[in-house]
């Protein structure tokens, strides 16, 4: 017979796991007031837990607070007013087809719908866009960068960290939201920060409190049915 004891303390975990899943979103809209420091070390310190090819953890954060937040801010905008260049440490996708170019199509459209931005209205979506380079109002940022040299793998346990940040904030009350925008910017990045040629920046992750009375922070997105997730091989 099973150990009820022990069952039963699996299910409460499955059931705040699940709970933490099912609730994180992505927040695009903060209060301005900071997040402790105790706060903030106590999501990296569980996320620091995360898994990684041969224990290697190839992650590295740069935490932004207060007056450092600003400068980041300022010096982003800046570089955008200047004219938006792209030029990301790692390659992003060449172009999205079949399925993900649908599913990317409807995080959009929930985006703009939230917002009351109409359907080929360029000027408003173009404008939205670029409140990913003000870090949506966040009083955080954290850089995400991996080790050169550990080429794809690396990244991939730096994904594994991000997702468990993004988890850890979430069960303290904290909104995250992972940017990928911010990556195009890696010569700034690399520069405002003094980072090293061997580091690779990654992606960005503007935290704080939510604003839960914004209309932006008010939809959540589907996700795939298990027919479409996995393939089982049985004999």
């Amino acid at each position: 017979m099973p150990d009820t004891a022990v069952l039963r303390s699996d299910d409460e975990a499955t059931a705040a796991l699940e709970r933490l899943l099912a609730d994180r979103w992505s927040c695009r809209a903060f209060r301005p007031e900071p997040v402790a420091r105790e706060e903030i070390l106590r999501i990296l310190d569980l996320a620091r837990r995360s898994p990684s090819w041969c224990n290697t953890q190839p992650w590295h954060v740069h935490v932004t607070s207060g007056a450092e937040t600003e400068r980041f801010r300022a010096a982003l905008r800046s570089a955008i007013a200047e004219g938006l260049q792209q030029s990301p440490d790692i390659a992003f996708p060449e172009a999205y087809e079949g399925v993900y170019r649908e599913r990317r199509q409807i995080s959009g459209r929930q985006l703009y719908s939230s917002l009351g931005i109409e359907k080929g209205d360029r000027i408003a979506s173009g404008r939205q866009m670029l409140r990913n380079f003000e870090l949506f109002d966040a009083p955080h940022v954290a850089i995400v960068t991996t080790e050169r040299a550990l080429g794809s793998y690396g990244a991939v346990d730096c994904g594994i960290f991000v997702s468990n940040f993004l988890l850890a904030a979430h069960s303290r009350g904290i909104g995250t939201i992972p940017q990928a925008a911010l990556a195009t910017q890696a010569p700034l990045i690399r520069r405002h920060f003094g980072l090293p040629a061997n580091r690779q920046v990654l992606v960005g992750i503007s935290f704080g409190y939510a604003d839960d009375d914004h209309p932006v922070n008010s939809y959540r997105t589907d996700r795939q049915d298990l027919n479409q997730l996995a393939t089982f091989c049985e004999g």
